[in-house]
């Protein structure tokens, strides 16, 4: 998706917004230039119907690619359309790599798998017209950011600008949190509030849906226990429950840090050690070769366990 993004705000700005509808683009997979090598040199050369820059994509490139794409590159003279190429991950030595490093006009870049910058997330607002928004609104979003891929992540900004569209009062993290993607997380943190908070009667469903959804009793196990440590290290800080949600990594902003710090407030530190310990416990009960009963079985069980013990608590 990061790749797919930077190669569209590329090509964008060299055919501008009508380049596709004037026919000035063109697109090539890689399994197409090996069945036929001298296509994309033909489509650098042609001439369009409609004046303006051009560009021709060859996507998924890779290094037995390397002569033919290189033989373009030395063919090409201004006025060309231009050549732009993706290609998956390029050791130092790739042969491709080359050929655009070791050209005279040619460029390369290398995209990482890193979360977008706060910089890059305020162009992204500007781009889709909001400019009103609060403090806790952008660190929800940075948080947000690396949660989701970057094309969620344009997306939900795109849908919180049309939410807040006419409204002059600044973007919250309650704001974000209605805009983000529903998600199989946002069903999980579903279900742990209803542990947390002692709705025992709610757990069976929520389990089978997740359940219906691929989600493993491990992977469940796994979840709840990330939460409970989450309420636990916060129980932990010497300065209170409220200094502990603070310094949780990623951060938690808005109505969900408001719901975590009243789940740990309410359980206290005693029950949240007697809770991981019985998550442990059910984790290496699923991870045992002699366990025969069914394995969700045996989470919502503990689960129901829980959520009497928060009962209990109050």
């Amino acid at each position: 998706m990061r790749v797919a993004l930077k190669r569209q705000e590329l090509i964008g700005s060299i055919i501008g917004p009508k380049g596709e509808e004037e026919m000035r683009f063109e697109r090539i997979p890689a399994a197409g230039l090996r069945k036929e090598p001298a296509l994309l040199l033909d489509l650098a050369k042609a001439q369009g119907f409609f004046p303006g820059p051009r560009a021709v994509l060859v996507e998924d490139a890779g290094d037995g690619l390397a002569k033919t794409i290189a033989a373009a590159l030395g063919a090409w003279k201004p006025g060309d359309a231009h050549i732009v190429v993706t290609a998956g991950s390029l050791s130092t030595r790739s042969a491709l790599r080359k050929a655009f490093e070791n050209h005279r006009t040619a460029f390369s870049v290398g995209i990482y798998n890193d979360p977008p910058s706060q910089d890059e997330i305020e162009g992204e607002l500007r781009r889709a017209g909001l400019r009103d928004i609060g403090r806790d609104a952008m660190s929800a979003l940075v948080a947000l950011s690396h949660r989701i891929d970057p094309g969620d992540l344009r997306q939900t900004i795109s849908k919180l600008a049309l939410y807040k569209l006419g409204d002059s009062v600044l973007a919250t993290a309650a704001d974000v949190e209605v805009c983000a993607p529903a998600t199989v997380e946002a069903e999980l943190g579903d279900l742990l509030n209803v542990v947390a908070e002692a709705r025992t009667e709610e757990i069976g469903p929520i389990v089978q849906m997740l359940a219906g959804q691929g989600v493993t009793p491990v992977t469940l196990c796994m979840g709840v226990t990330r939460h409970f440590r989450a309420l636990h290290s916060a129980s932990c800080d010497s300065g209170g429950p409220g200094s502990g949600i603070a310094k949780l990594r990623p951060p938690v902003f808005g109505p969900r840090r408001d719901r975590m710090l009243r789940q740990a407030r309410s359980w206290g530190l005693g029950r949240l050690e007697r809770a991981l310990g019985m998550l442990t416990d059910t984790d290496l009960r699923l991870r045992s070769a002699n366990q025969t009963a069914p394995q969700m079985a045996v989470v919502e069980r503990t689960l129901i366990r829980l959520s009497m013990l928060a009962a209990v608590r109050r």
